[in-house]
């Protein structure tokens, strides 16, 4: 390694009169790779990027932010709005300080003033918010925190649980909320006091609940679903969208840019996140406060760039099988196969298998390709002194509304059988859906766990079959389980099997209406149980688990919102457990199913 090239290597390193690194746009089709480069060695040159921006605009003031009374309107002493883009209340009685809020104006791709960045309210400031809220015309509160996080405080709760609540001149009664598994929607309906009564405004509050304390979100499918949620419920008149975390710069500053550079990449085609983190970052400080949360918005935009919107209306469902009617059968076969193709290329993280892949757990795996996740698997109680009682081939799946909802787990082999029902005691599941025969193909698929008659015990537990009876496409068993440890009382539940038989040994069923009658009479027992999780089994807990875990969840939405994305549906199950919904077939069977529950309540009454 000649002298020179050590030489050469320190003059570059000295500060080149070219001022700081210049970081240019990224034409989408190299975002992929630009995004692979940056993130090797633990994303060195993220970090870098990151680094390399300044962190607010140097000529600006905060004056109005430092006065003494204002001082306790905010949450935290060193992140204050400047005095160039902050939001000015309307003076109350002539009281200067009256006007202040830790609120800054931020533009969006080409939008001046899209969006007002604002810290979480405290319980002194909460009237001062509506105010702002109402004086600036706001129809939307994007909310991206949780109220105490790690026991701390992030945010005052600002609006009423129910019923109404006036803050200062501002009423507001909560009109109805939904609970989703990812976001809450609340709707209010807001009024002024004074100002001779106007009409009363209705806000939308969206609330991003599954941001964790530490970091950012495992993937970014939800926030981009949210992000989608924000757009639609936005009217086209309202003023800026109000936006909030617990600063108002961290998680607000990362939603803001993800929903300005999708923009910027339908306009252009390019995607400029340092430039637009500067500029912004001159309307307020800090703008993005973390490598990880900048990382995270490459993240949010090569997801977009990749799957784009899939997301279909009930009504236009029809056009996107339609082709396979008309003259090109062909058509939405290639169309969904590609859809499928995509998802194959989601990667299974091997990495994140090891307590699956460990010697004494790969004897209780059915297929040794289909274990779980360390980060969801379905931790049982250890027994006492012997190592790898904790594990079960099972893994914890999102619902629609409920996170962990669902326990996608493999048909019990013999030695696992007792693992199965410790797993269903501790869990407290009431219902277990089972996909598979026994046998197929002369082939054992899944070893009977329950006893045809009478009773049968496993290690501290004891099932007895209570009932037995066939529905059209499923038989419902109803089985007590007791617990019977040796030094407690023992303890009984009932639990009941649905038994699905409308699988054939080779293939998808013929028709949809008997997994839709399966998932409703499953979500009936639930509704009556309290909604613990669902177990649900086939062979291998990957196929056709995944195929009724993505339905019941596509049915789910359709029935809520009127809206379906089978493809974001499966590839959210596929990062939850390998190969979920496995094969091109299951995933067309999904979409059939779709189309047979809307013509079976084709009344589109159901859907508003």
């Amino acid at each position: 390694m000649g002298s020179w090239k050590s030489k050469q290597r320190v003059m570059l390193l000295s500060r080149s009169p070219s001022g700081p690194k210049k970081y240019f746009p990224i034409p989408v089709e190299k975002l992929e790779e630009e995004i692979r480069i940056r993130s090797a060695d633990e994303g060195k040159l993220f970090r870098e990027e990151f680094n390399s921006l300044t962190s607010g605009y140097v000529q600006g003031t905060f004056e109005m932010a430092n006065k003494e009374e204002n001082r306790e309107k905010n949450r935290y002493p060193n992140i204050l709005p400047y005095d160039h883009s902050r939001v000015i209340l309307t003076q109350i009685d002539g009281v200067p300080p009256s006007d202040y809020i830790n609120a800054s104006y931020i533009d969006g791709y080409k939008e001046k003033n899209k969006f007002i960045a604002a810290q979480g309210p405290k319980q002194e400031t909460v009237n001062d918010f509506w105010r702002m809220i109402w004086e600036q015309k706001s129809a939307i509160i994007v909310m991206l925190t949780n109220l105490k996080e790690r026991k701390e405080e992030k945010c005052f709760q600002y609006w009423p649980e129910q019923g109404c609540w006036t803050y200062g001149g501002v009423r507001v009664s909560v009109e109805d909320s939904v609970v989703l598994v990812d976001y809450t929607v609340r709707k209010f309906c807001v009024h002024s006091l004074h100002e001779g009564c106007k009409a009363p405004r209705l806000v939308t509050q969206l609330h991003f609940t599954s941001w964790p304390d530490f970091g950012v979100p495992f993937t970014p499918i939800g926030m981009l679903k949210f992000l989608k949620k924000v757009k639609t419920l936005n009217p086209a008149h309202a003023g800026p969208i109000v936006v909030h975390c617990s600063a108002g710069v961290g998680r607000t500053g990362t939603f803001i840019v993800i929903d300005a550079i999708i923009d910027m990449m339908h306009a252009e085609q390019k995607v400029d996140v340092f430039d637009f983190v500067s500029r912004i970052r001159n309307q307020r400080p800090q703008m993005v406060q973390t490598d990880m949360q900048y990382s995270f918005i490459y993240q949010a935009l090569l997801e977009y760039y990749l799957y784009g919107d899939t997301e279909l209306d009930v009504a236009s469902l029809e056009k996107h099988l339609q082709t396979s009617h008309n003259a090109a059968p062909n058509l939405v076969k290639i169309g969904l196969e590609e859809e499928f193709k995509k998802l194959t290329n989601v990667r299974i993280m091997k990495e994140n298998m090891r307590t699956g892949n460990l010697p004494a757990n790969m004897k209780k795996a059915r297929v040794i390709q289909i274990i779980p996740y360390d980060f969801n698997r379905v931790i049982l109680s250890m027994k006492r002194g012997q190592e790898y009682t904790d594990y079960i081939n099972a893994s914890f799946i999102d619902g629609y509304r409920q996170k962990d909802y669902f326990i996608a787990t493999q048909g019990p082999l013999p030695h696992t059988v007792e693992d199965f029902w410790r797993m269903v005691w501790e869990w407290k599941c009431h219902t277990i859906v089972m996909l598979t025969e026994v046998q197929e193909r002369e082939q054992e698929k899944c070893c009977q766990y329950w006893p045809s008659e009478g009773s049968v015990t496993h290690g501290e537990i004891t099932v007895e079959i209570k009932s037995d009876s066939l529905m059209d496409a499923f038989s419902v068993r109803d089985f007590l389980v007791t617990y019977n440890p040796s030094n407690q009382e023992k303890q009984s539940r009932l639990v009941r099997q649905f038994h699905f038989h409308g699988w054939p040994e080779i293939g998808i069923p013929a028709e949809g209406k008997g997994m839709i009658d399966l998932i409703a009479a499953v979500q009936k027992q639930q509704q009556q149980t309290g909604n613990h999780p669902i177990t649900v089994h086939c062979s291998a807990g990957a196929g056709r688990t995944g195929t009724f875990i993505a339905l019941s969840n596509i049915l789910e939405r359709v029935k809520a919102e009127g809206l379906l994305d089978v493809f974001q549906a499966v590839k959210s199950l596929r990062l939850q457990r390998p190969h979920m919904v496995q094969t091109l077939e299951q995933y067309e069977f999904c979409y059939r199913v779709v189309q047979d529950f809307i013509d079976i309540f084709s009344d589109y009454a159901n859907f508003k």
